[in-house]
């Protein structure tokens, strides 16, 4: 395509399936996602690989599709490419089909599309440009908007999947697999214009199908996008991800009757090990963090008080304490003016209750970090603390350096790494600083006393998981704590 012949796919079905004005549709994203429960987590890791999210009209399916957007949130500034899979509804295609479009629109602005991914998988048999079924297909227009809502700077990879296998439909998402900066959206809905009942009857099994990445189970009237659902389902099961539902119904239970509904769902896929021992913690931790969070922060807070006026950490008693705080846990407490770090220390392990380490830890991070002198009463007012509660480690096991950076996790592992005698650790909220992989252990190597580029057999890491709650320190004692 020379440059004359640039061109932008326009939004079709702004105004129909979704508001028409940029106000109105980012406001009604944002309600949308806003909604989806609980909070926690949307801002605690890991995020999918991929997802299934319905293409109705917002007013029908908004909140379902909203349920696996907002689990990217952790992602926002990573996710720089989304691999976009739909059905088409319009104009019928064999095998899978890009757009020559250099950008598509929608009221939100313009969204690149990645000319050189488009390039490499035009390599594949099965894909062809043809801009005729993109020209009127809703089924991957109405994803744009969460996607634009969600994350930051991005690009897409359109294709619309007309009758493929399932392996042809995967050999191309595996041809654009990536790692963590590539998102998968497969669109789909489920059972269209039965009634109620049944319509629940046969979109379960699709969940069913779904679930155990079966999909040969998918009736050809159970997804409208089973094409490409097939293909992922196909790619998970060749790359150990496991299926989540986040939502699952249809529109008599959102905006319409029940004698004739369309069936809607969302999915996750993440790996295996991930889903089963860090997302535990993760909602365990979440809910401690959304019960307790504000004495967590003022006990930490008034600590490090207690320390201005007596010179060490303020005295705790068990029975001050809910039970989840006097289970044992590890923390560490952040302490930042305008953005700069002032103090940082925690415990890496746990091995006193979760309350004693609070105390003990925000005392030491305002007055023992040998990096900043001790804490001044004048430096109180702007200071931000936060608290951190972290998981149990896991060690990693890995080949060589090249496979060590590839399996860490940017925005979601906290590391520890150990050689020659030297150990350090970075919390997981590092890699919004550092969210390069390499960059990010080599200033851990730095902070650990080794050479950027040092590594040896020896090298040996941990990785664990982290939730956070933060707040302003006040300068009123009795507001923080009782002394």
């Amino acid at each position: 395509m020379t440059p004359a012949q640039a061109f932008n796919r326009e939004a079709a079905v702004a105004g129909q399936f979704y508001p028409g004005t940029a106000a109105e549709l980012d406001a009604t994203v944002r309600a949308f996602l806003d909604a989806v429960q609980p909070s926690t987590d949307r801002a605690t890791g890991p995020w999918p690989k991929a997802i299934i999210a319905p293409h109705a009209g917002y007013a029908y399916s908004g909140a379902v599709a909203a349920s696996a957007y907002a689990r990217l949130a952790p992602a926002h500034a990573i996710i720089k490419r989304v691999i976009l899979l739909g059905p088409c509804h319009r104009v019928a295609v064999q095998g899978l089909a890009l757009s020559g479009a250099d950008a598509f629109e929608t009221p939100l602005g313009e969204i690149p599309v990645d000319k050189k991914a488009t390039a490499e998988i035009l390599k594949l048999a099965q894909v062809e440009v043809f801009d005729a079924t993109h020209a009127q297909e809703h089924s991957l227009e109405v994803h744009l908007p969460f996607l634009q809502v969600v994350l930051d700077d991005f690009s897409i990879v359109p294709l619309v999947v007309g009758v493929a296998t399932p392996e042809d439909v995967a050999d191309v998402i595996e041809a654009l697999w990536g790692g963590d900066e590539t998102l998968i959206v497969v669109s789909s809905d489920l059972s269209h214009y039965l009634d109620y009942d049944a319509a629940r009857r046969i979109d379960t099994e699709t969940c069913r199908a779904i679930e155990s990445l079966n999909g040969a189970a998918i009736s050809p009237d159970g997804a409208c996008g089973r094409f490409p659902v097939g293909g992922l389902l196909e790619v998970a099961k060749r790359r150990g991800l496991s299926a989540t539902t986040l939502d699952l119904r249809n529109s008599g239970d959102t905006a319409g009757s029940k004698d004739r509904v369309v069936g809607y769902g969302s999915w996750a896929f993440l790996p295996q090990e991930v889903k089963s021992s860090e997302t535990e913690f993760g909602a365990a931790t979440g809910a401690l963090l959304d019960e307790h969070g504000e004495m967590i922060v003022r006990l930490a807070a008034a600590s490090i008080i207690h320390g201005l006026n007596h010179g060490k950490p303020l005295g705790v008693k068990a029975d001050d304490f809910p039970a989840p705080l006097r289970e044992r846990g590890a923390c560490f407490v952040t302490l930042k003016r305008a953005g700069n770090l002032r103090g940082c220390i925690g415990t890496a392990e746990a091995r006193r209750p979760l309350f004693e380490d609070i105390a003990e830890n925000g005392y030491r991070t305002a007055f023992k970090d040998p990096r900043f002198p001790a804490l001044t009463m004048d430096e109180l007012e702007g200071l931000e603390l936060s608290v951190s509660v972290l998981s149990p480690q896991t060690e990693m096991n890995f080949s060589d350096e090249a496979d060590f950076l590839s399996q860490l996790r940017p925005g979601i592992d906290g590391l520890v790494i150990e050689d020659l005698g030297h150990r350090a650790l970075f919390l997981p909220s590092v890699w919004g600083q550092l969210p390069d992989r390499a960059a990010f252990t080599q200033h851990l190597k730095a902070k650990a006393g080794l050479s950027k580029d040092h590594w040896s057999d020896a090298f040996r890491a941990w990785r664990f998981v982290a939730g956070e709650v933060s707040a302003a320190v006040l300068d009123d004692p009795a507001s923080l704590w009782r002394n």
